[in-house]
């Protein structure tokens, strides 16, 4: 059995989980409603308080799909009832983020500033004080989406190994390099 996929999903209060029949599975909660669509060879019972994903045989697909929805249910039942947050750093001389609503404005040393449209699902903010780097943060309830987002910010500027300028995840660790060996 799949360590992952045998254990069962608990359900906190508040939280109202129903699979449809075409494995459809709708989440709702305090924080907002989530869908993701199971596959059909993975079956979804809810009972007692528990969700509990099963599959047909020992298969190598069928175990990896076990596991992998198994998670998806779960991180969908915690980001209705606590949400996801992922906290951003741009570390560089003139990095500058501001955001009016859910477009995000980013100078990042490049020629021109970038217009960064945020999902609609997501919440974002950013925050810049004096003598320390600007942040953003993105707060929302689908923990994949918040990834993806936050992935693609990173993208625009990855940290580099000799200084640690970019864009970077608060609490990252960048591997860093020496640079120029002193001469001889």
């Amino acid at each position: 059995m799949s360590r992952i996929g045998k254990q069962p999903v608990t359900i906190p209060a508040g939280v109202t989980i129903t699979v449809s029949a075409d494995n459809v599975v709708t989440v709702k909660g305090p924080k907002g409603e989530l869908k993701e669509t199971i596959n059909r060879d993975i079956s979804v019972e809810v009972k007692d308080g528990q969700a509990v994903l099963t599959r047909p045989t020992d298969q190598i697909r069928h175990r990896a799909m076990h596991g992998l929805y198994r998670s998806l249910v779960s991180n969908m039942v915690k980001g209705v009832t606590e949400g996801f947050k992922k906290d951003l750093e741009l570390v560089g001389v003139g990095f500058k983020a501001a955001n009016t609503g859910n477009v995000l404005d980013l100078a990042l040393g490049y020629s021109h500033n970038i217009i960064f449209e945020i999902p609609k699902e997501l919440k974002v903010t950013t925050l810049t004080e004096k003598g320390q780097n600007p942040k953003i943060f993105l707060e929302g309830v689908d923990k994949q989406l918040i990834g993806q987002v936050a992935a693609k910010l990173r993208g625009l500027r990855k940290p580099e190994p000799y200084k640690g300028k970019g864009v970077k995840y608060i609490g990252e660790q960048l591997r860093r390099k020496a640079g120029k060996a002193a001469g001889k």
